[in-house]
């Protein structure tokens, strides 16, 4: 009986998640328009520039961020792909782990990234704070 009396609480706080995320995503999205980018291509970006496991200059495999972007393994791959297309990131095999693959920003990458990184945060700063 206490779950039913939860249960719309919940499912509005879950709503509620839902929309904060669906709204900055679309806020983030439009921003980085300009620069050729979406959220989830600046994410990668984010997470090549600030892994600090791997340190900013070292190569992340690409489990690690599958690990931490919410993206299916194979959006993520085309992602990665597009932006080592546009000269972003460089892909390399591990000698290690033929099977594994590493990912590492470029110059480029790294100079948009600074570039855009302002942008993505004033967005947070703005949809994520209270009042």
């Amino acid at each position: 009986m206490a779950a039913e009396k939860t249960a719309p609480r919940l499912e509005e706080q879950w709503r509620g998640i839902l929309a904060v995320h669906a709204r900055t995503m679309c806020e983030i999205d439009r921003e980085l328009h300009p620069y050729g980018l979406g959220a989830s291509d600046f994410e990668v970006l984010d997470i090549l520039a600030t892994d600090t496991a791997a340190g900013p200059d070292e190569l992340c495999r690409v489990q690690n961020i599958a690990d931490r972007v919410h993206l299916s393994q194979s959006a993520l791959s085309r992602l990665i792909g597009r932006l080592e297309k546009d000269g972003l990131v460089e892909r390399s095999t591990c000698l290690e782990d033929r099977r594994g693959v590493w990912v590492a920003l470029t110059g480029k990458g790294r100079d948009l990234y600074a570039e855009v990184r302002p942008l993505q945060r004033g967005v947070l700063a703005r949809t994520l704070t209270d009042g």
